[in-house]
């Protein structure tokens, strides 16, 4: 690797706190334009640029690693031209497909209760993965912020979650329910007297990883026959069960921890389906409409 790109990913993480997801997604990305420019990557020009997006994009990738590699050559140039290492950046020039919006994936309020409140193992482990499911949930935390949770982050008596190592870094107090509350007092029981200060411990009294997590949400959604079940999906569902019970769209903001308000506002749209639903089942000219729409549907059929 080029020690441009050495330099660039360590300033990203010193200056702008980038999670290690982002620096090791960020160094494939640029590691992938280097080689793709003989091992040179400040002597690119767009036309090399554009060849090398090309090549890529036959392998048909989503929309989201699209913007995800310019978003990493971007602001490798960019730094670089503050550096004083090029004079501009080539991919300036380069457009940004247009994103797709869509619709978070959530669940109704019985298949998270079955997830939450009937996790796979048994004894200690099944205790554990209770509480992390509570605390996904209830809180509506990335799983990684749930990794990286220590005992004193938890207050059980004021009902808060000190999340220090949320995206990008940053800090904030979550509130929690009861039974996450209890779920937690009850694993912090058996959990033991471990000197690892982690809150979630592995069969070696170490900290739990998100993989883990992420095995532990798959297999409680798998027992449970709820399709899709992911760590992410019950952040979704926090938020989506927040909205749903009138909390505005700032206060959720906070919760999730989101720079932008405009990432929080996708909820928004999960509410107006959810109310679209209740109403064609519940009102009774929505439902006039449909045996209307259904009855000259079955007319033209006839004929």
């Amino acid at each position: 690797m080029e020690s441009c790109v050495k330099k660039f990913l360590s300033c990203l993480e010193l200056e702008k706190g980038a999670s290690s997801h982002t620096l090791r997604a960020y160094k494939g990305d640029l590691v992938a334009l280097s080689e793709a420019s003989n091992g040179d990557i400040l002597a690119v020009d767009l036309s090399v640029l554009r060849r090398h997006l090309s090549q890529l994009s036959l392998t048909k990738p989503s929309p989201s690693t699209t913007q995800r590699r310019l978003s990493a050559i971007r602001t490798f140039y960019k730094w670089a031209v503050r550096e004083g290492l090029i004079e501009a950046s080539p991919a300036e020039r380069i457009r940004s497909p247009k994103s797709v919006q869509r619709v978070p994936r959530f669940f109704d309020y019985e298949e998270v209760s079955a997830i939450v409140e009937q996790p796979t193992q048994s004894g200690w482990f099944q205790i554990r993965n209770r509480a992390i499911l509570e605390i996904l949930y209830g809180a509506g935390l990335r799983v990684a912020e749930v990794a990286s949770l220590d005992i004193m982050d938890v207050s059980q008596s004021e009902r808060l979650v000190d999340v220090r190592e949320g995206k990008g870094r940053k800090q904030r107090i979550v509130p929690v329910g009861p039974p996450a509350i209890r779920a937690v007092a009850e694993w912090l029981e058996v959990r033991g007297d471990s000197e690892e200060s982690a809150l979630f411990l592995n069969r070696y009294t170490g900290r739990l990883s998100t993989r883990a997590m992420h095995r532990i949400v798959r297999d409680a959604g798998l027992k449970n026959g709820v399709v899709g079940s992911h760590p992410h999906a019950l952040r979704h569902t926090c938020a989506t069960h927040l909205l749903a019970g009138g909390a505005d769209l700032r206060a959720i903001q906070e919760q999730l921890g989101h720079s932008s308000l405009s990432s929080t506002q996708r909820y928004s749209h999960v509410s107006v389906e959810r109310l679209l639903d209740v109403y064609r089942q519940a009102h009774p000219r929505a439902q006039v409409k449909e045996d209307k729409a259904e009855h000259r549907k079955k007319r033209q059929n006839d004929d």
